[in-house]
């Protein structure tokens, strides 16, 4: 059985979605990250840097281990089942290479942007506007990617895709549009449709604030309509 540690947000869809998506048997702790429960020393024994998600396996060789941040989870898992990460060669590098892109780049430039938007006092427009310009940069690197591929690497569905929806997902608050990036769209519906996908993202929506299940119960957080050719 694996524990996943978690609240609701875009890097630990990353390991909800990838456990549902392999069929592994897992049970939720809850962690109330606005009372500061990552900070605890119980968690910080799990992850030293006090941040979401982690797992801990307790079925590892050796005894339980665990795993923190996403792009290391979704490694872990991937290798633990063999699904979803090509074993060796172009498409396992391929896959990496935007996990390291969505780690690097898409995830911290738009939780930025979506920072300063939302909860910065007034005199930030500046920090708004450069993170805004440079969400819609990455927004484009990934249309244009995807302009001329179904999936984001190795040609087949993979821990790339997984990564980057959740953010994808949040793109509202990154001052995106999707019409402004018809490619994003067409693959983020794709992702959106998966039956995986629809319960990771369901995971722990209950227990969260009325103004939050509001915001994630909707299926796509105000997408610019249904998928293209719907």
């Amino acid at each position: 059985m694996i524990d996943l540690y978690f609240a609701p947000t875009p890097n630990t869809w990353k390991a909800s979605i990838m456990l549902e998506e392999c069929g592994l048997p897992y049970r939720v702790v809850p962690v109330d990250i606005m009372a500061g429960d990552q900070k605890k020393p119980a968690f910080l024994a799990i992850n030293p840097n006090g941040r979401i998600p982690a797992i801990v396996d307790n079925d590892a060789p050796g005894g339980p281990l665990p795993v923190f941040e996403s792009g290391a989870i979704l490694i872990y898992l991937a290798e633990k089942t063999g699904r979803f990460l090509a074993p060796s060669g172009r498409a396992r590098i391929e896959a990496l290479s935007w996990l390291m892109w969505q780690m690097g780049g898409l995830g911290p430039i738009a939780g930025q942007a979506h920072h300063f938007r939302r909860y910065a006092p007034p005199g930030n427009e500046y920090s708004a506007e450069r993170f805004v310009k440079e969400s819609a940069r990455l927004y484009g690197v990934m249309d244009s990617h995807l302009s001329g591929h179904e999936w984001l690497a190795g040609g087949a569905y993979s821990i790339a895709d997984i990564s980057c929806w959740g953010w994808v997902w949040y793109h509202r608050m990154h001052g995106q549009n999707l019409d402004s990036f018809p490619s994003v769209a067409r693959w983020f519906f794709a992702v959106s449709e998966r039956p995986a996908v629809q319960r990771g993202r369901a995971v722990g929506i209950d227990g969260q604030s009325e103004e939050l299940q509001a915001r994630l119960k909707g299926p796509y957080y105000g997408a610019n309509g249904p998928a293209p050719g719907a």
